[in-house]
């Protein structure tokens, strides 16, 4: 019976993490261990994960700070299953999830994989909104659910991502400290070979920021380190990269184009009106909530010209320092 271990980087977020931790006590999978590391926080997580000690095959441990993809090594270097499954301390885990996976790995092997995420029915109109916006054919391409799409193979992200331990003692695992980690990793397993996937069965909840603000600036450092981890590890930096780029541009000529050329005014105006309007249908059809759908067209917009901005600023600027 394979076991696998659950590693969880935290930093700050003592009550994120008591969700998580509550939501792996339903698993119908019974064979794994968790391992909390809390990379060096100010709020530590030793009283949320010493609630859980009777329900969990759990363990806790504390260190400076390194940032995720250091700390999830930190955890990987620790655990006794033989495969690792990481998440974000902002998600919720299904039942079901353990299951699927084993299930999954026994009728096709994956030496890594990374699974979808969702908004869960509790979450609020705006979280429900972002989780669209980062999910969507519109915005990402639908990078996060599908095995193929715009930008190529499906690369797994550190929200929701898991590997064999024989695949970490190969490749050290997570080379860079955080924003980017995942797809720095992700893109050098392509590289070496490995099989790696997508199961589609084996999806979190995932709560993301809790207002535009937040979440714009954290999609603007995205933005940055799509440029950066070109630079720092010559990981593959294509076209679709730069859509973003190219739309918050488009947006930001809005203005120009009334003072220049009424009909480029007018067109603009419609182009831009017939891509919000086919994200508030798609939203509101899948979420069946018209709020919603108004709030993704807005997280929609947020959402590409922040990575625009954060894109165009680290081509043009200098390259953040490698950690």
């Amino acid at each position: 019976m394979r076991k696998y271990s659950v590693v969880i980087p935290v930093y700050n977020r003592p009550g994120e993490l008591s969700e998580l931790l509550e939501s792996l006590t339903h698993q119908r999978y019974k064979n794994f261990e968790v391992l909390v590391v809390d990379d060096g926080s100010r709020q530590r997580a030793d009283e949320v994960t010493a609630a859980f000690v009777a329900k969990l095959s759990i363990r806790y441990f504390y260190k400076p700070n390194t940032g995720q993809g250091f700390s999830r090594n930190y955890g990987f270097e620790r655990a006794t299953g033989d495969y690792f499954v990481v998440y974000d301390s902002d998600t919720i885990v299904p039942p079901q999830y353990f299951q699927e996976l084993d299930n999954a790995l026994s009728h096709n092997w994956l030496d890594a994989f990374g699974g979808p995420d969702a908004a869960h029915p509790s979450f609020s109109d705006l979280q429900r909104a972002i989780s669209y916006s980062m999910t969507s054919i519109f915005t990402t391409g639908g990078i996060r659910g599908n095995k193929k799409n715009a930008g190529g193979a499906f690369q797994p992200r550190g929200f929701n991502m898991g590997l064999s331990r024989a695949v970490f003692e190969a490749t050290g695992g997570f080379a860079k400290r955080d924003a980017g980690e995942d797809v720095e990793l992700s893109a050098r397993l392509a590289q070496l070979h490995y099989k790696v996937g997508l199961i589609e069965t084996c999806f979190v909840y995932h709560k993301r920021r809790s207002t535009f603000g937040q979440f714009f600036w954290q999609i603007v450092q995205f933005g940055r380190t799509r440029v950066d981890l070109r630079r720092q590890f010559g990981t593959p930096l294509k076209l679709v990269h730069a859509l973003p780029a190219v739309f918050a541009l488009g947006c930001v000529s809005v203005p120009f184009w009334y003072f220049v050329s009424s009909a480029l005014f007018k067109f603009s105006l419609v182009v831009l009106g017939l891509f919000s309007l086919a994200i508030f249908a798609d939203a509101t059809r899948l979420t069946k909530n018209v709020r919603v759908g108004a709030l993704s067209v807005a997280a929609a917009f947020v959402q590409l010209t922040a990575y625009g901005f954060g894109f165009i600023g680290a081509l043009f600027g200098r390259t953040q320092k490698t950690l």
